[in-house]
């Protein structure tokens, strides 16, 4: 078994260990806030920065693993990046028709 360099490990596992923390922060703000659009909105940052983070290790073990560049994990990246977004917005529509504070447009 391959032992990784030091110079892939200490990285990976800092972006590790900030995605952990991204995440939690997430969570926690997904328990703690109280408005729907506030939870969505730190769901989504918890999400998209935590995962990035996740990929850019794998790319640094990946690339360290076989001694040369492995870049697939960027669809992944853009993938996440294309679809979070989208689906934050249609959460945010959804609970927009859905708040009773709003009156309801008649069409």
């Amino acid at each position: 078994m391959n032992e990784l360099p030091l110079w892939v490990t200490i990285p990976g596992s800092l972006l590790l260990v900030i995605s952990g923390f991204l995440t939690l922060t997430g969570s926690l703000g997904l328990i703690r806030l109280k408005r729907f659009y506030s939870r969505l909105h730190a769901v989504t940052l918890g999400n998209t920065l935590g995962v990035g983070s996740v990929i850019v290790a794998s790319i640094l073990a990946a690339s360290a693993e076989v001694q040369r560049p492995v870049l697939h994990e960027i669809l992944i990246l853009m993938f996440l990046v294309l679809v979070s977004p989208v689906t934050a917005i249609l959460l945010m529509q959804a609970g927009l028709r859905r708040d009773p504070r709003r009156p309801v447009p008649e069409d």
